[in-house]
């Protein structure tokens, strides 16, 4: 700690190196979410109406990204956060051209593959190397920060996409977008991202003398990973309320294209409701994240659960496209309010000598939340008949999630807990 000091204040040119990156990131992610479903049966080959088939493309992301999460924090530990980013934009390197070259829906399933483990390796980095740089009470604004960079991409590329597919058509947009995206983040990867694994290690050395109330338990990955998902209550909690948010993004990114389309939108309009709700996402975390570092993380984090469902019941209703996009921005805000909050939750409660795990089991619990949201959304719709019955689900288990959060989840902000 003599040469390495911690705060943002302190380490803002890597922090800004670190926006960067998963600015980039969220593109990677959000250039194909507006314009693929819609577009599954007649571009790709998927059989009309079925919602369960279409949504294999989440859910073969959802399973990697969640175990990628857990792997990624792990790797971290031994080699290095830098090393596992640039790993995630490797894998990300044939994504753009299978899309582009796809002859069956099969290939989109595969380069989700490819994109769930870019997710989990180089967005998981993003946020492990802020909590290296950043004090405790800097937690929230922190990932605050790097979700709104992160979010900021996938909406804005969702509306760019629309825009170019309508130019260009689906696959050439994606293939343009692809290519340029992938490959500057590859490169300012290589170019413009330090090291933060020593910063970790010298928390650890002095851990004890860290006022920010961190969870002692021991050491060893097994332990951790029960620790974070169920022998501690308030991790369990956390964790929990993680994989049943994803529901509410696998629902935008599954149904909302389908609804909309089949109320007679066009694709333009079709990103821009999806792109308000990742815009006031991404911008609402520069409040939300410093208000749980004020407040505490509890209240916003189950103010946020139930300020999703809302949002999930009035987009179902809304039969307007101003009424979508309120609908879509209260239910960004709500997004915003729980997902820096929860990170921030876990990483409070987490050793620095094993955050980085601690923050990949969360992670995989969260993301897992994809393909299991997917694959419940997907049968009720396909066994109701009904797009609706997709919306409703979601928002009971966000009230419901919401409820436990707020039950069984303690305190653990530093000045707070």
């Amino acid at each position: 700690m003599d040469t390495l000091k911690i705060g943002m204040r302190e380490n803002l040119r890597i922090f800004l190196a670190q926006l960067v990156q998963v600015f980039f990131i969220g593109v990677t992610i959000g250039m194909q979410r507006t314009i693929v479903p819609p577009l599954a049966e007649a571009e790709f080959g998927v059989p009309a109406g079925s919602a369960t088939l279409i949504a294999t493309f989440i859910i073969s992301f959802g399973i990697v990204k969640g175990a990628m999460n857990f792997i990624s924090g792990t790797l971290a530990e031994r080699y290095g956060r830098r090393v596992m980013l640039l790993l995630g934009w490797a894998f990300a390197l044939p994504i753009p051209v299978i899309f582009y070259a796809a002859p069956s829906w099969g290939w989109i399933v595969a380069a989700n593959v490819l994109l769930g483990i870019n997710q989990g390796f180089a967005w998981s980095m993003t946020v492990t190397a802020k909590m290296d740089i950043v004090r405790g009470d800097q937690r929230g604004v922190a990932t605050g920060f790097n979700e709104f960079a992160g979010y900021s991409g996938v909406a804005l590329a969702g509306i760019a996409a629309g825009y170019m597919a309508s130019a260009f058509g689906a696959r050439e947009a994606i293939l343009i977008m692809g290519l340029v995206v992938v490959l500057g983040g590859l490169v300012l990867g290589l170019l413009w991202f330090p090291e933060t694994l020593p910063f970790a290690k010298a928390q650890t050395a002095n851990a004890k003398a860290l006022p920010d109330g961190t969870f002692a338990g021991g050491e060893n990955s097994g332990r951790i990973f029960s620790l974070v998902t169920w022998r501690d209550p308030t991790l369990g909690a956390l964790t929990q309320a993680g994989h049943v948010e994803k529901f509410v993004d696998a629902l935008i990114w599954l149904l909302l294209p389908l609804h909309l389309a089949a109320s007679g939108a066009s694709l333009v309009q079709i990103g821009w409701v999806a792109g308000t709700y990742g815009l006031v996402w991404g911008g609402s975390q520069l409040w939300t994240g410093p208000l749980s570092d004020k407040i505490g993380r509890k209240i916003p984090a189950v103010a946020g659960m139930w300020t999703c469902s809302a949002g999930i019941v009035a987009l179902i209703l809304a039969t307007t496209l101003s009424a979508q996009l309120a609908a879509a921005a209260v239910t960004g805000v709500g997004m915003a309010l729980l997902y820096p909050t929860l990170i921030a939750a876990v990483s409070d409660r987490s050793h620095p000598a094993w955050r980085g795990r601690a923050l990949g089991v969360y992670r995989f619990w969260r993301d897992s939340g994809y393909a299991v949201g997917a694959v419940l959304i997907g049968g009720i719709v396909d066994l109701s008949g009904s797009i609706a019955a997709g919306f409703w689900l979601t928002a009971i288990a966000m009230a419901g999630s919401g409820l436990w959060l707020a039950l069984r989840m303690q305190e653990t902000h530093p000045r707070n807990g």
